[in-house]
């Protein structure tokens, strides 16, 4: 059966998928972004902060499966279980920005089973009233009630809630500024069409895929979509007044507009003009590492309005995880790694929230 439906089914699903497209990535983000600022509580709150004091930590794209080969999250648990610790210590606000379990290839039941000491540590920061949980394409199935009922919130307790968005609010300079987070699949028509068609994809879509042995991400897959996706998602950010925007899904670190890939790429070549010769190795090694996350990648457009902000992923190959920290008043990506047997958190680029800011 697998054999004779695989071939069908896959040309079918290209047929009806989406690479993203500029129109509707901006209608799909705007009309979240307005339906969370009209205060429609099944979308998403808007959550007032201040930016010296108050601390948020978001990781995206965990992708947790079943502990098998195809564990895209197996090697990076030590990093994230870590992580975890250390912003729960530091009294951070959790965000877990979608794609945090992997139901397309794995049933819920098979992931929350192998990944429960995970998720308690996740719900440890609910239980402080610290923890928001955005849904992705890839944990849409968490949308649904049903599915919460029966398989987070066992775990989350009844207190949890799965939103499609939220934004963060604060004053400077007299001014109103917002951050407007949500995973970033909006506008592919496969996960974020009518009602109907979401229904489509968690219901019969996702359990076809999983017993087909199925995995169709275009996004991660092909990384001039990823690029092109990217850059969208950036223009769309460019066209609003004062806003940050903060996604996941391509599995990309952006910080101020500009993806990790090309600021290593800068660094290497001030590092040589400048003859520093053991930090340009290091930018080196950087790079090397980052190949086979970036083979493929087209062509670079420098994204000049500091304006959106990626958190990249916590299931590099390499076992890394990267995040964006919000916190003392500075808006940070960071990386955490492996380094001499110990779990290291490393700043990769920051600036402080006044200068992005006066930027907007």
């Amino acid at each position: 059966m697998q054999w004779l439906f695989r071939r069908p089914v896959v040309w079918l699903a290209e047929q009806v998928s989406s690479s993203p497209k500029e129109k509707d990535v901006f209608i799909s983000l705007s009309r979240l972004m307005e339906a969370i600022r009209e205060g429609k509580a099944n979308k998403g709150p808007v959550v007032p902060f201040q930016a010296t004091i108050d601390r948020f930590i978001i990781f995206s794209d965990m992708h947790k499966g079943a502990k098998d080969l195809a564990d895209d999250f197996r090697l990076a648990e030590g990093n994230y279980m870590a992580a975890l610790k250390y912003y729960d210590d530091l009294q951070f606000t959790l965000i877990n920005l979608g794609d945090c379990e992997e139901l397309w290839e794995n049933t819920p039941r098979a992931v929350i089973d192998k990944n429960r000491l995970t998720l308690l540590e996740e719900a440890k920061f609910l239980q402080q009233g610290r923890y928001f949980r955005v849904f992705g394409n890839h944990d849409l199935e968490w949308s649904y009630a049903i599915q919460q009922n029966l398989f987070l919130k066992p775990i989350f307790g009844e207190k949890l809630s799965i939103l499609e968005g939220l934004i963060l609010t604060t004053t400077y300079n007299e001014k109103k500024y917002s951050i407007f987070l949500t995973h970033g699949h909006q506008g592919d028509k496969r996960s974020d069409g009518n009602r109907f068609s979401k229904w489509v994809v968690a219901a019969i879509w996702t359990p076809i895929q999983r017993y087909l042995e199925i995995t169709i991400n275009t996004t991660a897959d092909s990384f001039d979509l990823i690029d092109r996706h990217n850059v969208i998602m950036y223009e769309w950010s460019a066209t609003q007044r004062n806003l940050i925007f903060i996604s996941g899904h391509t599995h990309k670190p952006v910080f101020a507009s500009l993806d990790h890939i090309d600021r290593l790429t800068k660094q290497l070549e001030k590092a040589t003009a400048a003859g520093n010769t053991e930090l340009a190795n290091s930018i080196r090694a950087d790079l090397e590492k980052r190949k086979l996350e970036y083979a493929g990648k087209r062509f670079v457009k420098t994204m000049a309005h500091p304006s959106y902000f990626n958190s990249g992923c916590c299931c590099f190959s390499d076992g890394d995880i990267t995040g964006i920290e919000i916190a003392d008043g500075f808006i940070r990506l960071v990386k955490w790694k492996i380094m001499e047997g110990d779990y290291v958190r490393q700043v990769l680029e920051e600036s402080p929230l006044s200068y992005v800011f006066d930027l907007l």
